[in-house]
């Protein structure tokens, strides 16, 4: 049985395998394609309107408990 997690843009509950691991490195949000990264991370589905919701709802900083603001820029990139 696959591990399942939610996505912190549409907050649908999803396997772990389609979702995108989120981690904060010194203010930058960096994607973590084979989840071994240190750190508190945070899943979302790879796709525009998921990233968006994600940076709306501000829910990047409360799900890795970062204070201030995230660089978002690898993450949009990171989706194309």
């Amino acid at each position: 049985m696959e591990t399942v997690r939610t996505c912190i843009g549409c907050r649908s509950r999803a396997p772990r395998s389609s979702l995108l691991r989120v981690v904060a490195q010194q203010s930058a949000l960096v994607v973590d394609p084979s989840a071994i990264l240190p750190g508190r991370g945070a899943w979302l589905h790879p796709v525009d309107e998921c990233v968006e919701l994600a940076i709306k709802r501000r829910a990047f900083g409360r799900a890795l408990r970062v204070e201030g603001t995230l660089d978002t820029a690898t993450i949009r990139v990171a989706i194309h």
